[in-house]
């Protein structure tokens, strides 16, 4: 009787374990009805001028609202030309939903073409204090037409940014033709990458001050899609126009 006891008693310790453990579901976008949920995003327009002319990448593109649609659950960003511009959108949570830590999970689809650049991303809360890159940058999922069928998953630091930054390029044949899912654990120690549940790459420097690791404050989303610019292009291939680039959800555990 007493061995059946202690055994009972460890399975439940076992159970409240495991249950200690489960992360909570904190926030999720699912892009449901007809029209972009204002309490959650605030857009941001034109070309970047004057305190980032080109967005900082040399970008081609205008952002305005309507080259976004919130359709079948779905947030479709289009990617056109226009005359002789380019017009594309950008939305963020800056200042609506910004949180620290915990499980980021989103499933997108990318076009294809030389020239676009889509992105699902996330800055620093403290940009407008301190700047980039002390702010700090983590790119969920960045895809480049120019690089056909690979995936970038990068972080941005004051010690490695730019051209220099922390990055795993990952090959998925034929990526263009559906949906994935790409997920990161970040953490006070570690920042870690899946692509369709498969870990792509571990962010985790010897040296966790504010120059190797500024993600130990809260951040906020960023969806976009760039045309052209340092990384995107420079060449654009016009015959590309519509391109779309669709968001399922985000999903936010902790």
């Amino acid at each position: 009787m007493k061995k059946r006891l202690a055994v009972l008693a460890l399975v439940l310790l076992t159970l409240q374990s495991c249950k200690g453990q489960e992360k909570e579901l904190i926030w999720e976008e699912n892009f449901d009805g007809n029209s972009l949920n204002m309490d959650y995003w605030s857009y941001e327009n034109g070309d970047g001028c004057p305190d980032i002319c080109g967005w900082g990448n040399n970008e081609r593109q205008i952002y305005r609202p309507e080259n976004l649609e919130i359709k079948d659950g779905l947030a479709v960003i289009t990617a056109e030309k226009d005359g002789d511009s380019y017009f594309s959108s950008r939305i963020n949570t800056k200042d609506k939903f910004e949180f620290q830590y915990g499980i980021i999970e989103t499933r997108a689809k990318v076009p294809g073409g030389h020239g676009i650049w889509p992105a699902i991303w996330m800055l620093g809360d403290n940009i407008g204090e301190v700047g980039w890159p002390a702010s700090g940058e983590i790119d969920i999922m960045e895809y480049v037409g120019r690089m056909k069928d690979t995936l970038h998953t990068t972080l941005h630091t004051p010690a490695t940014h730019g051209d220099h930054a922390s990055t795993k390029v990952t090959k998925i044949d034929n990526v263009e033709d559906d949906f994935h899912i790409y997920k990161v654990e970040w953490s006070k120690q570690e920042i870690v990458y899946y692509i369709d549940g498969e870990k792509v790459y571990t962010f985790s420097p010897e040296i966790k001050d504010d120059e190797h690791y500024p993600f130990r404050h809260k951040f906020y989303f960023l969806l976009n899609m760039a045309i052209g610019g340092n990384f995107g292009g420079p060449n654009v291939d016009d015959s590309i126009f519509p391109a779309k680039f669709y968001i399922d959800y985000i999903k936010v555990y902790q």
